[in-house]
């Protein structure tokens, strides 16, 4: 396959346009090329097989950003997180699980696009938790106006994200806050700083940073662990498991049916063995 020059390593708003024009121009690969240069990759670690499935879906990674432009963010710098989500999963791609990597990848664009929106959305971060994030991005997308949500709204909300109504009202909370200067400006009168300044009373004694990195770690790897026990399960369950438990929408048991042409009972049998299969392949990695 002809390779073309090698696209900008560092996208900005400048020169987004040919960015975008650019990484247009490579064509897409079909379903032999892809396992042909993913096979070279995984299996002799070429890196010209690498940079062959990362230029032919640079163009994916721009398409996904554009979902997170409301955030108020530089798109450059959101193409650019997507790109090393992209490269993550190209790293990681097993071609003998029999998925195209664009299935696979999208899980780790977005996964690196979210984390930069909640690192940068706000100078103080507004969801540290899985749980609060999930919520911040659902809340985002069902606030459909500028005011607050009443009582019907909130019940409505958590109802649609199964979380309680507490939840969705402090995550109302942040996402309505400001970001105040850490230390406050000095009084003219004194020259001291305001006493309600965050400077004075925000100290964490209790913050182990170790503990803390070492649980990130943590959750990282765990989430790796599950995405590539996710990628060696059957096209059909992998589906069924995405639509039931990972997808901001869920589907119901009967609507995987009427899509599958088969019983809600069916479903509910291959949703329990592909859930034995991931509990086990969890645990062999």
């Amino acid at each position: 396959m002809t390779q073309q020059a090698y696209p900008m390593a560092l996208v900005t708003q400048d020169s987004l346009d040919s960015y975008i024009r650019s990484v247009n121009s490579y064509p897409m690969l079909t379903a032999d090329e892809e396992r042909e240069l993913a096979e070279r990759l995984h299996f002799s670690g070429e890196i010209d097989a690498a940079k062959g499935l990362i230029l032919s879906h640079l163009r994916f990674v721009v398409h996904v950003a554009r979902g997170y432009t409301g955030y108020g963010l530089p798109m450059a710098d959101l193409v650019q997180e997507g790109n090393i989500g992209l490269m993550k999963a190209v790293k990681r791609f097993n071609p003998e699980v029999g998925v195209r990597l664009v299935s696979f990848a999208v899980h780790w664009i977005k996964a690196e696009i979210h984390e930069y929106v909640l690192r940068n959305w706000r100078i103080v971060k507004i969801a540290t938790t899985k749980a609060q994030r999930k919520l911040f991005f659902n809340l985002r997308k069902s606030k459909k106006r500028l005011g607050w949500f009443n009582n019907g709204e909130v019940e409505t909300v958590a109802r649609e994200l199964g979380v309680e109504p507490a939840e969705v009202r402090e995550m109302e909370s942040r996402l309505a806050a400001i970001d105040a200067t850490f230390d406050m400006p000095v009084d003219d009168d004194d020259g001291s700083t305001s006493v309600n300044a965050p400077v004075l009373y925000l100290q964490d004694k209790a913050s182990d940073i170790a503990d803390n990195l070492e649980a990130e770690n943590w959750e990282a790897h765990t989430n790796n662990r599950l995405q590539l026990a996710i990628a060696s399960l059957d096209e059909r369950s992998q589906h069924i498991v995405r639509s039931r438990w990972l997808d901001d929408n869920k589907a119901t048991l009967q609507d995987l049916a009427d899509s599958y042409g088969v019983s809600a009972e069916r479903i509910r049998q291959l949703e329990k063995n592909a859930m034995k299969k991931l509990k086990a392949a969890v645990g062999d990695f």
